[in-house]
């Protein structure tokens, strides 16, 4: 594996959200344009990929010596040690050869799998939309250097620490870094304040945080392991706890192993009482101590997991630990995901409905602006409604967005078309867009009723019961803004018009149903984990 990045040196890491942006462009040899292929692969051959600093994975011998450290197998050596001495080389071959079994199948099957692991961990990319010879390029996130520039939107982890170039309502969750749990919003200084803490730096961003909301142009200055990130990743090669059955199994070794030397400290002082010969009373105690040895155990434990692991590798699963099937086995809750998991993560718009419940290519037109328009965090709900029907946009263009966030769960695009010089159109969870609305659609554009309580009831009862039919549902609404606006904001999304529903479904897989009853028949209670609504969810 190649060396992990280093980047500039950590004085300059440290500092580099409090440098003047002009300074710090002069310090990374870099431009607002990004930087060129060429410049891009010769800084990577110089600064390493922009990876963290790993564990050296163990090597198969020491897997192989760490297996020893097991108290069942050290008494198993002992035993065989002690029958060889005296003259019983039968069973010491035997006892020895179990030892020597369990631990080579052990370290056989985890080294395999450990190599299975790594190759699909290299196989899976993730990737980042940087700006390389001018232009946005998707590349993989290790292939980063200081002096990229990197376009991120909501939703997107933090590639390197970074100084943001440009941002529009970016708000970044550092809790990862600092342990707040409240996003902070990023915004571009050309001069910050000199000697700022890190969670006092507006103007940058860091490795592992998350984009919330919003857009950002950022300019990378750390990779790898000289980020901030890096310097506590020490944490992260400690060795992992010791699971529920390696202590079981442990201790159980350590109880054979007392109960043998008090058995033989016991006939021994029996023997002395009794005034029987010494030689004779320790032999016979090493006799009964062999006896208690139980040679098969490691043996039968050792190709009982790998079984299991042989099994679970047929269904394409990875097993990286042996023991960590005992806990699977014990398990009695399961937390899932639903898309894609569950259902085949193949989401499809099926139903756009006026207020009244009646298909409308109106709200399919609106939907269709909304997403078409929109340069934030794009899910596969847009995707859905580009697939659906493609729906003719000559004459509109977009003036300005208030971008997706997980906390408002909607999205706004203001454009102007030829039937309207600047409408707001708002896609998003239908109780935040109804909850902002004041009036609904009834027979068209042009016939706005007020949204009073009882038409309220009945827009919810609509939703409920196209989220009883398995339907995930967005709201869709608008306003009709000046003529003369170019911008819009958060506090612009209130008095709107609600025009309908959007309906999508994702069919469930045909194995999760099986797959559900037979954890329910093995006492395994499934909780599943999704930001749909507990109707579509039960669908």
């Amino acid at each position: 594996m190649p060396a992990p990045a280093t980047g500039p040196d950590r004085s300059e890491k440290a500092a580099f959200w409090s440098a003047p942006l002009a300074e710090l462009f002069t310090r990374l040899n870099a431009t607002p344009a990004g930087l060129s292929g060429a410049e891009a692969a010769a800084r990577l051959a110089r600064y390493g990929p922009n990876v963290l600093r790993a564990t050296r994975r163990q090597t198969f011998l020491l897997l192989a010596l760490s297996r020893f450290k097991n108290p069942l197998v050290i008494l198993l050596i002992v035993a065989s040690g002690i029958s060889a001495l005296t003259g019983e080389l039968t069973s010491a071959v035997i006892i020895i050869t179990m030892a020597l079994l369990s631990v080579m199948l052990d370290s056989v099957q985890e080294h395999r799998a450990g190599q299975a692991a790594e190759r699909l961990r290299q196989s899976v990319a993730v990737r980042v939309s940087a700006v390389r010879d001018g232009k946005p390029a998707d590349i993989p996130v290790r292939d980063l250097v200081p002096g990229d520039v990197v376009l991120l939107a909501a939703g997107d982890l933090i590639p390197a620490d970074g100084r943001v170039l440009e941002a529009r309502d970016c708000f970044v969750n550092q809790a990862l870094l600092t342990g707040e749990p409240y996003p902070v919003e990023k915004h571009p200084l050309e001069t910050p304040a000199a000697n700022l803490a890190m969670n006092e730096a507006l103007d940058a961003v860091f490795m592992g945080t998350s984009t919330v909301s919003g857009s950002s142009r950022v300019l990378v200055c750390a990779t790898g392991s000289n980020t901030s990130l890096g310097e506590i990743g020490a944490s992260l090669s400690r060795q992992p706890p010791p699971t529920a059955f390696e202590t079981g199994t442990r201790s159980f070794g350590f109880l054979i192993l007392r109960m043998a030397v008090l058995m033989v400290l016991f006939v021994i002082l029996v023997n002395i009482f009794k005034h029987r010969p010494l030689l004779e009373s320790f032999l016979f105690a090493v006799a009964l101590a062999v006896g208690l040895t139980p040679e098969l155990l490691p043996m039968v434990i050792s190709v009982t997991l790998s079984r299991g692991a042989l099994r679970m590798a047929d269904k394409k699963v990875i097993v990286k630990r042996l023991a960590a099937i005992h806990d699977l086995g014990s398990m009695d809750i399961l937390c899932t995901d639903k898309t894609g998991t569950l259902t085949a993560a193949r989401i499809r718009l099926e139903r756009h409905l006026d207020p009244l419940g009646r298909d409308t290519a109106r709200v399919l037109e609106l939907a269709y602006l909304n997403s078409r328009f929109e340069t934030g965090l794009r899910s596969p709900l847009d995707e859905a409604i580009l697939r659906h029907e493609e729906v003719d946009v000559a004459g509109w263009a977009k003036i300005d967005e208030v971008p997706f966030d997980f906390e408002r769960r909607r999205v706004s695009v203001l454009v102007s078309g030829p039937t309207s010089p600047r409408l707001l159109v708002v896609k998003g969870a239908f109780e935040d867009v109804l909850r902002l609305s004041t009036f609904y659609e009834g027979d068209g554009p042009d016939d706005l009723r007020p949204l009073d309580a009882a038409a309220r009831k009945e827009m919810s009862g609509r939703f409920d019961a196209l989220s009883r039919e398995g339907f995930r549902v967005l709201g869709i609404a608008w306003k009709a803004e000046p003529a003369d606006c170019m911008h819009c904001r958060i506090s612009d999304e209130t008095e709107l018009v609600f025009a309908g529903f959007a309906a999508f479904e994702d069919p469930p897989k045909t194995s999760a149903a099986p797959a559900l009853k037979a954890l329910a028949a093995s006492g395994v209670t499934v909780k599943v984990v999704t930001g749909d609504n507990e109707l579509v969810t039960r669908h």
